[in-house]
């Protein structure tokens, strides 16, 4: 960042640093509440905003950062919580009418580590109903719009979080993925999205967990950096542990240029192509692997898991019927009519897919994919109906990342160089199960040659 460059598009690295240097985090609070007053309204990315909150937490962390008593890195860092993470004291809604009164009282773990490291918990993002939807709209707060082209979405379920994220609305965004929901809308929006493996976040007291271990807590943000310093916080005690695995000093990689012969959208193929001829050039060991279809049976795995966790928890809310969205209600319908062979059949076929995977790792350190098939559509749309020219139903965007979740693996959406006036495009990159360190390493190596961030319509 340039001395120039206002107090609210700093990361939150630079934010310690200059805290150190005598910078007052309510200067900070209070210019990026003027930011978000002015940004918000066209992006519709925080629906709950806690600014008089924001303000005394920032007054409380002067006085650390001026007693030489910083609660941590974080102390003063301006961050948002996805609406289906609970905050004590800030509605929770989940994007549902049937939680719009709901307010808890207390903090998700994760949330709480945040709190008593110090950050700024400025407020909640606007999230799909139930989180189970590639797209971010819902009847209490509407759609929200990528930054990039407000027309077009950001992608969900964390679609207002990287939109807050995008824009400087906060320095990082805690949020959740049980099926890509923090790697396809970081993809879409030029973030680092970072899902860790299964059980590194521990979360406590929550929502009900209708995807059950598919859904995990990790950060936004628009650096790798970033990335780690939260997870140094949200991620304790764990953290240490999976950070002490080295990067490979020649990792071996995979890349997968599509799953099982799904169409990718030509402009993410091409650029995916051209950072992977970059990767090579630059000495990485990087073999093309396709046909790939390691993942295919998870197609029929996806449907069953979502539908049924929906039909569970609305069994929990008998007055439902004209609560819900009708795209919701039909998952309701279908999830209703599957049985406990076909759940307990679903669970056979992520153990199978284990196995494939397990052997995949055992001779590679990193599978490469694209993180979206899609390019961003039209925000109102639930998922554009054609990719390459191809019909795909309603995940045919989200091809390349609900593996990861079923199998509880870690991986990051990464940020590809584009070309100037293009949209955004992610790469994923997929470790093996608790191999987030050397992830993050990789990742962190390279950012700045392979993977750039770029500010919104910035050239």
């Amino acid at each position: 960042m340039n001395d120039r460059a206002p107090l609210w598009a700093m990361s939150a690295c630079e934010f310690a640093r200059a805290f150190a240097d005598g910078l007052s985090p309510r200067a900070v609070i209070e210019a990026t509440l003027s930011h978000i007053a002015a940004t918000n309204p066209r992006l519709n990315a925080i629906v709950t905003l806690d600014a008089s909150g924001a303000l005394a937490a920032a007054d409380a962390s002067a006085r650390r950062w001026h007693d030489g008593k910083p609660a941590s890195a974080l102390d003063g860092v301006p961050v948002t919580v996805k609406d289906n993470i609970l905050v004590a004291g800030l509605r929770a809604t989940w994007g549902s009418k049937l939680y719009r009164d709901f307010v808890p009282d207390e903090d998700e773990l994760p949330v709480r580590r945040l709190r008593e490291a110090g950050a700024i918990i400025l407020g909640k993002t606007n999230v799909p109903e139930f989180t189970v939807h590639g797209y971010t709209d819902n009847a209490l707060f509407g759609t929200t719009g990528n930054p990039w082209d407000p027309a077009l979405t950001p992608g969900g379920s964390s679609g207002g979080a990287v939109a807050a994220v995008a824009t400087g609305m906060c320095a990082f965004a805690l949020c959740t993925d049980g099926g890509g929901s923090i790697r396809r809308p970081a993809a879409h929006t030029g973030l680092v999205g970072f899902k860790p493996s299964r059980d590194t976040v521990v979360r406590g007291k929550g929502f009900p967990a209708i995807l059950g271990e598919f859904e995990v807590i990790g950060p936004i943000a628009r650096g790798v950096e970033d990335v780690l310093a939260a997870m140094e916080v949200i991620a304790a005690p764990a953290w240490p542990r999976l950070m002490a695995a080295p990067l490979p000093p020649r990792p071996r990689i995979a890349y997968a240029p599509t799953f099982g012969g799904a169409p990718v959208d030509p402009f993410i193929r091409d650029v995916i192509e051209r950072t992977i001829a970059e990767a090579r050039a630059l000495g990485l060991d990087v073999e093309t692997l396709s046909p790939f279809t390691l993942a295919d049976p998870l197609e029929a795995v996806w449907p069953v898991i979502s539908q049924t966790g929906v039909a569970w928890l609305l069994e929990q809310h008998p007055a439902w019927q004209g609560q819900v969205s009708p795209a919701i209600a039909e998952m309701e319908a279908a999830g209703r009519r599957l049985s406990a062979r076909d759940y307990l059949n679903a669970l056979d076929q992520v153990a199978a897919l284990r196995r494939s995977f397990d052997a995949l790792f055992a001779q590679y350190d990193f599978l490469i994919t694209p993180c979206a098939a899609a390019m961003p559509w039209p925000a109102a749309e639930s998922h554009p109906p054609v990719i390459d020219g191809q019909p795909v139903g309603p995940r045919g965007h989200a091809v390349f990342t609900a593996i990861v979740n079923a199998l509880g693996l870690p991986a990051m959406s990464l940020p590809c160089v584009i070309p100037d006036g293009a949209l955004p495009v992610g790469l994923q990159v997929i470790a093996g199960r608790d191999h987030d360190g050397p992830l993050v390493r990789f990742a962190r190596e390279y950012e700045g040659r392979l993977f750039v961030h770029r500010w919104p319509n910035s050239p």
